[in-house]
């Protein structure tokens, strides 16, 4: 599984899934700005604007009509939900301390200088008390799910036996597979790469990052924190560079000079400077540096191999767990008193906003 930075997964949670709802009373008639209640708590119009343009600010096309209404159902009922949740925490004395939101705040931050954690706020489009208050409600949904849900999930080792019978197929390697990651530049800068502060602006640029990346390597950096600071591909530099599992059979696919250099590494290992050619034209398309994390024989994998145990018990549990939290939102839902303005006035004015 990848591992996603705070920023990335931020970028889902601050936007699609919204844990910010509004604490504040608002005096504004219901449906105009205040487009739901829950309990009593308002949850002004200015809130889920906030949350709505943080999630097309880096798109394209901002959404338009349809799309624009459905993506603001869909962020009022995420602070529908938190809401709920949150007044289950008080109820359960879970609300996050403090001290917790400044431990998770300073573990957030610790991968970045001041300039790069402001600039991604300000990329982000919201305020360090927004981004504060977000942690509060993570960390406290994390607390009353880890002790209403998670904490009761219990996958026997029986459960993982009938699995793997069942499953059986899915744990035959036909070819040897590679876990990557990289560290990529490139001569022209992306806009949407996450390193805002440091992207190169031509070839002989690239060429120094990445060799000055190298060199922190050398120095004992940690591969993941330089992708996730400094790399250009905005598929995985939020991931620390992670590529994921790579089967053989594409990895002989790829440019030469990447294969080439992968098949020579040893778990753990990173290559040296690889250049990226267009091979129409020769120019460089880019410079990057790849990891080789594990790599893994073709072949069965038995049941009594404690990594297959493992992935199918995580599997399992995550599965399950998906199940449970969606049904813990309903029977939370059913015993709270909501009002979503927004949804009845989309509904009778047709879908059309006004």
């Amino acid at each position: 599984m990848r591992k996603t930075s705070f920023f990335v997964r931020a970028g889902a949670a601050l936007s699609g899934a919204v844990l910010l709802a509004a604490l504040a009373a608002c005096n504004s008639q219901a449906g105009g700005d205040v487009m739901a209640t829950v309990d009593g708590r308002k949850i002004p119009r200015t809130d889920v604007d906030k949350y709505y343009n943080n999630n097309v600010a880096s798109a394209q096309q901002a959404p338009t009509g349809e799309q624009a209404t459905a993506l603001r159902l869909n962020i009022l009922h995420q602070m529908i939900d938190d809401e709920i949740l949150m007044r289950r925490a008080e109820k359960l004395g879970l609300l996050a301390t403090d001290e917790e939101v400044d431990r998770k705040y300073n573990e957030f931050k610790s991968p970045f200088t001041q300039e790069e954690f402001d600039q991604r706020l300000k990329d982000k489009k919201i305020t360090l008390v927004d981004f504060k208050r977000d942690i509060r409600r993570s960390v406290t949904v994390d607390k009353v799910m880890n002790k209403e849900v998670s904490s009761k999930i219990n996958v026997t080792d029986q459960d993982i036996t009938d699995y793997y019978t069942a499953h059986k197929g899915e744990f035959n390697l036909i070819e040897p597979t590679y876990h990557l990651a990289q560290i990529m530049v490139t001569p022209a800068p992306n806009p949407q790469a996450h390193n805002q502060n440091d992207k190169a602006q031509n070839e002989g640029d690239a060429r120094k990052k990445i060799q000055m990346i190298g060199n922190r390597l050398d120095s004992g950096d940690d591969f993941a924190t330089l992708a996730m600071k400094y790399s250009e591909d905005p598929e995985t530099s939020g991931n620390g560079g992670d590529l994921g599992t790579v089967p053989e059979s594409s990895l002989r696919n790829t440019d030469p000079f990447t294969r080439d250099a992968v098949v020579k590494l040893k778990p753990g290992q990173y290559s040296s400077i690889i250049t990226v050619v267009n091979p129409q034209t020769k120019q460089a398309l880019g410079f990057r540096i790849v990891k080789l994390v594990s790599k893994e024989p073709a072949g069965q994998r038995e049941l009594a191999d404690p990594r297959v145990q493992q992935a199918i018990r995580s599997q399992l549990h995550d599965r399950r767990e998906q199940l449970l939290k969606a049904a813990y939102y309903e029977v939370l839902r059913d015993s709270a008193k909501v009002e979503n303005y927004y949804a009845k006035r989309v509904l009778d004015t047709n879908g059309v906003e006004k």
